[in-house]
């Protein structure tokens, strides 16, 4: 999309100055463009005009566009880890849910406060309205998403966030965490073998793991393990306690996020951090966590609780009770980017993900932008506007084998 005049630039750089899109009320766009010395006729058309989705070989993406041709898009998951959890229907319900409207009321639009989303979750369908709509809006506003949230930094701490490997030695795990501190990851995540087919958690496989990282990378070098909440309750606190004589930095679901009991007793008797939240479904559910002692560090999945949206309201409710947020990050580019822009706008978020190898999830060949470390460390923000990782639209449309509307 090109800046169609001098004008709009002019409200651009005015509206920037305010540090939150769903704040823009009537009245307050009239004052920004006095100010910037527009014409309220010439402030942008943020009326959403189309919904539609593109059909790639790769996958799905969502699209919003408003009469001015500003453009939101992210990526449809198909499906997340939730037995009800499915986006088949999307392009009905963001048709049904947007059209007419105007982008700047996004907040009305994926809310859960009403009696039967709080009662039932948040619709599947929200988190990909939320995020287009974040990534229009920051495009129309010629700011990166994070900024229109409100900054607190301008570059996250990464860790590297190993595959789940197929293996019953240590040495692969070994391998890749040496790997990555050599390439400048100042953290490692050991996400452990899959599961066996007979259901065995194989926790005394990933206790010897956790033991052999630790020698490998030296006793002051930051390191997590993700249960992925497969673990009894013995087998957690047997794992938990030799977290702690190695000294984690986090212990990510130990247990299923159903066992508030078991979590809480964890939280009580480890030291290493007890982080939750990757298997919950909405806002309304991380409040028992926190008033059961049940969590000492929460995190989020965008797609899982409704957008980016309630993922920087659960950044603000840890940041209330003293504790630290850690998004969700494995998933392609725009999946990343967008936790990447909630942890940008919180001052307790702890570390950015990274999928390690660098790469390992880079599945949308049209992306001229990837998300990587720095040579200190860290994924620095994004400076283009919107989601802020722009797209190679002649390598997209290349790509791109239906367009549903």
């Amino acid at each position: 999309m090109t800046t169609p005049t001098v004008e709009r630039r002019r409200f651009l750089r005015a509206s920037a100055l305010f540090s939150g899109a769903g704040l823009f009320s009537a009245s307050m766009r009239a004052q920004t463009a006095t100010a910037a010395g527009v014409k309220p006729a010439e402030l942008p058309n943020f009326t959403i005009k189309e919904v539609k989705v593109y059909v790639t070989a790769g996958g799905r993406l969502a699209s919003i566009t408003t009469e001015d041709g500003v453009e939101g898009i992210c990526t449809l998951q198909s499906r997340v880890f939730h037995a009800n959890w499915d986006n088949s229907g999307w392009l009905e319900y963001a048709k049904r849910t947007l059209a007419g409207k105007n982008a700047l009321d996004h907040l009305q639009f994926t809310s859960q406060y009403v009696p039967v989303r709080r009662h039932y979750g948040q619709p599947p369908q929200s988190a990909a309205v939320d995020i287009c709509l974040w990534d229009l809006l920051g495009k129309a506003m010629g700011q990166p998403v994070y900024r229109m949230l409100g900054a607190y930094k301008e570059r996250i701490l990464a860790y590297a966030s190993s595959q789940h490997l197929q293996t019953k030695t240590v040495d692969p795990y070994v391998e890749a965490a040496q790997k990555a501190k050599a390439e400048g990851f100042r953290a490692f995540k050991i996400n452990p073998p899959p599961v066996a087919a007979d259901g065995d958690s194989h926790y005394r496989l990933d206790m010897e793991i956790c033991k052999a990282v630790r020698r490998a990378v030296g006793d002051d070098y930051m390191l997590m393990h993700h249960a992925v909440g497969n673990y009894t309750r013995h087998e957690a606190m047997e794992v938990g306690r030799l977290l702690d004589e190695l000294h984690f930095r986090g212990y990510e679901d130990p247990l299923p996020s159903t066992d508030v009991d078991g979590l809480a007793q964890l939280c009580q008797e480890l030291n290493v951090p007890v982080i939750v939240g990757e298997f919950m479904f909405s806002l309304y559910d991380y409040p028992e966590y926190i008033r059961r002692g049940a969590a000492d560090t929460l995190r989020f999945v965008v797609d899982n609780v409704g957008g980016i949206t309630p993922g920087v309201k659960i950044g603000i409710l840890a940041e209330c009770h003293g504790m630290e947020c850690m998004p969700h990050g494995v998933g392609n580019v725009l999946h990343q980017a967008a936790h990447l822009h909630c942890e940008l706008a919180m001052p307790n978020s702890a570390f950015v993900e990274v999928p390690y190898p660098q790469g390992a999830r880079d599945a949308q060949p049209y992306m001229k932008d990837l998300i990587r470390i720095a040579s200190d460390g860290y994924v620095h923000a994004p400076s283009k506007p919107g989601l802020g990782y722009e797209f190679d639209r002649a390598a997209l449309d290349k790509t791109i084998t239906k367009i549903e509307r």
